[in-house]
């Protein structure tokens, strides 16, 4: 059965560690929902809830190092990729409470040869809202990936790049740039390498022993777990090896779940910034900002505040539902999107709301089924890759969806018709005309249209 093939493929039966609940029935029911992740290898990592200030559930999944049998637990520490955008703005937001700098500062003074150096504001990186192009979308930066870095060098990749927009007028896309150059600002201001200066300035007066930034230096922690990706429908490899400083700023810190619900305390319930600060951060007048989204949730009812990342090897999302007092906390060390859906499901199920639990084909679909999927789709302008046209395909294996940039993803089945592409985590339906054939491709609130079949 492919239950039993999965257990064998991720080489556990899944690893537990300490579980603290104030309702033994709703700890049981968050760990039947999550055990499905785990055991089709799409996640291994911490989960983590906090309601009303108090832990009502934390557990640890999976290994930390599938090669050595080394399990995950409460302590291990994993990247969090774009929640490091947190960490980065609250230093910012010390050096405004101290006087070094003003959220309306100009960044000529920093980075003077940044095409509109004198017109972004330090408040236009923090709410993405700069204009700079994105370090991650140039030529070469997988090669940057592949070497040491600091903000300096990660700044000048930039310079004498035309902006995309007027700076202060939109949020484009995340800006990875943008807090590259927070990093360097917060370097010049405090006279520290950008790991020592968050230390000093964050991490230390907020308790948060287990978090750090990952500089490349033999002193960071060797706790932090090995990064996995997935392979093919249901296997796992290890992730390609980077170099962390080369997302400085922007997707470098390290942390365990338990660090990260007690920065969230911090911030929002806390006096470690000024009110003036929390006020910025809260404010839900932009969309993005200062590390986070926030806005109106009509799931839950209310404001909620939340960030994911994925960075290679590593998924992560945070969730805080400030009129439920509610945090959930998921980190993995498997590069799937997974954790989002995760998060969202485990703070439904913490506060009694409903919730979809992930279940997939056993035993999976034949090779004649899946060969009766395959075609080219067609989607629009307004599609994650515009006007794409994308290819579902068999290897004998399962079903994958080749993207016009040449990545490849494979798709899980759920149902006849029905998957969920694995690196993404978007459910993928596939609609068909009264002969039975292909007609259309749903890829989440996107359709493409069928261009082309393969027989």
């Amino acid at each position: 059965m492919l239950w039993n093939r999965l257990a064998t493929i991720t080489g556990l039966a899944f690893m537990a560690s300490v579980v603290l609940a104030q309702n033994s029935s709703s700890a049981a029911a968050i760990d039947d929902y999550i055990e499905p992740y785990v055991r089709s290898a799409n996640f291994a990592g911490q989960v983590l809830v906090e309601k009303n200030g108090r832990v009502i559930f934390e557990k640890a999944y999976g290994y930390a190092d599938r090669e050595h049998h080394v399990a995950n637990n409460v302590a291990t520490q994993f990247h969090i990729a774009s929640m490091s955008m947190q960490f980065t703005a609250a230093a910012i937001l010390r050096l405004v409470d101290s006087g070094s700098i003003s959220l309306d500062d100009h960044v000529g003074d920093f980075a003077p040869g940044i095409e509109g150096a004198d017109k972004i504001t330090v408040r236009d990186l923090l709410t993405e809202r700069s204009g700079l192009p994105d370090i991650n979308a140039l030529p070469g930066y997988d090669d940057v990936l592949q070497h040491h870095q600091t903000p300096t060098s990660l700044v000048t990749r930039i310079q004498g790049q035309p902006l995309l927009f007027p700076p202060g007028s939109k949020f484009l896309h995340e800006e990875h740039s943008a807090y590259n150059l927070l990093a360097l600002i917060v370097e010049k201001k405090t006279g520290l390498p950008f790991a020592g200066a968050v230390k000093r300035l964050v991490f230390r007066p907020m308790g948060l022993t287990a978090s750090g930034i990952d500089d490349d230096s033999a002193v960071h922690s060797t706790r932090v777990a090995k990064g996995y990706e997935p392979e093919g429908v249901y296997g796992l490899k290890p992730a390609t090896s980077i170099h962390w400083s080369a997302k400085t700023g922007n997707a470098s810190v390290y942390t365990t779940a338990r660090d990260e619900a007690q920065w969230v305390d911090a911030l929002f319930r806390g006096h470690q910034i000024s009110a003036s600060s929390s006020a910025a951060v809260l404010d839900t007048s932009l969309r993005v900002g200062y590390g986070w989204f926030k806005g109106a949730n009509k799931r839950f009812g209310e404001t909620a505040y939340y960030m994911n990342g994925r960075a290679p090897g590593f998924a992560s999302f945070v969730l805080y539902l400030p009129q439920a007092q509610t945090t959930v906390v998921v980190l993995s060390n498997i590069y799937s999107s997974a954790t989002t859906t995760i998060g969202y499901d485990v703070a439904a199920l913490s506060l009694g709301s409903s919730y979809e639990p992930f279940r997939f084909r056993d035993p999976a679909p034949d090779l004649t089924e899946l060969n009766n999927c395959t075609g080219i789709f067609r989607f629009g302008s307004d599609f994650y890759q515009p006007n794409a046209g994308v290819a579902l395909t068999t290897d004998g294996s399962g079903l994958f969806m080749r993207w016009p940039s040449g990545e490849i993803s494979a798709l899980i089945p759920l149902a006849k018709d029905h998957f969920v592409d694995r690196a993404y985590w978007e459910e993928v339906t596939i609609q068909r005309d009264p002969s039975g054939h292909p007609d259309a491709l749903l890829y989440g609130q996107f359709q493409g249209k069928v261009s082309s079949r393969q027989e």
